[in-house]
């Protein structure tokens, strides 16, 4: 069939199976409007498989939106609104996000949806819990692989560091996390979810002047975004038993 051989010449040039399956059914006035219809749908299909692929090796644990998201009780700082927090236009500009508050409070769950967004849009993500960043930092270093592994973080958009501070850090750790932060310095936008507060950082680095230098490096050109609310999970759990 006259079909196969389209799909067969598809493989051989790398486009998509989208040429072959649709060929017989757009319909168009002349062929060259037949040949454009033909190869828009050869662009979106590539698009999406484009999107897909960020999603993929961003690295979320769950995938996230902002749908029935709510922004009651986060404290925003002028200058940024929460329609701007959803497209994550700080990020053309890279500029940081630092989420501090309770646990459960929605952080992770505000971070994970920025960075989703971001890899509609074609934007580069990597996500990563803070201590699995610095684990795999030491593992890189331990196999000669370091630079190469900061290559990689240095092609992406937007790197989100989860849960920052809930595992203190050896003296490496801390050390190998600073130059990641400090390679993103103006150069590509980071987020951050803490529960902690800037004056008791230093007990995660063990060195006021290295802490101090991080909070520097962040802090420049970034939003302060207090969760004053409650642990969702906590109060969704509490609502289940009283049900």
């Amino acid at each position: 069939m006259l079909k196969d051989d389209i799909a067969a010449c598809c493989r051989i040039l790398k486009l998509g199976h989208g040429i072959a399956d649709n060929c017989d059914t757009i319909k168009a006035d002349s062929n060259q409007e037949y040949l454009f219809k033909l190869l828009q749908l050869e662009i979106k299909h590539r698009d999406e498989c484009r999107k897909e692929r960020l999603l993929k090796n961003a690295g979320f644990y769950s995938i996230k939106t902002f749908d029935d998201y709510s922004f009651d009780g986060i404290q925003i700082p002028q200058g940024l609104t929460p329609e701007e927090i959803k497209k994550g236009t700080f990020i053309e500009d890279k500029k940081n996000l630092i989420l501090y508050g309770n646990v459960g409070a929605g952080k992770s769950h505000m971070a994970i949806a920025i960075g989703v967004e971001a890899c509609r849009r074609g934007l580069k993500v990597k996500f990563y819990r803070t201590a699995a960043l610095v684990n795999r930092l030491g593992e890189a270093r331990k196999g000669g692989e370091l630079s190469k592994f900061l290559k990689k973080l240095s092609g992406i958009d937007l790197l989100i560091c989860d849960e920052w501070g809930y595992v203190p850090l050896e003296r490496e750790g801390a050390q190998l996390l600073f130059q990641v932060i400090s390679d993103c310095y103006e150069q590509r936008s980071v987020i951050i979810t803490t529960n902690l507060e800037f004056s008791r950082w230093v007990g995660i680095f063990y060195d006021e002047q290295m802490t101090a230098a991080i909070i520097d490096r962040l802090v420049h050109h970034s939003y302060l975004l207090v969760f004053d609310r409650p642990s969702y999970r906590l109060q969704n759990s509490l609502l289940k038993q009283s049900s």
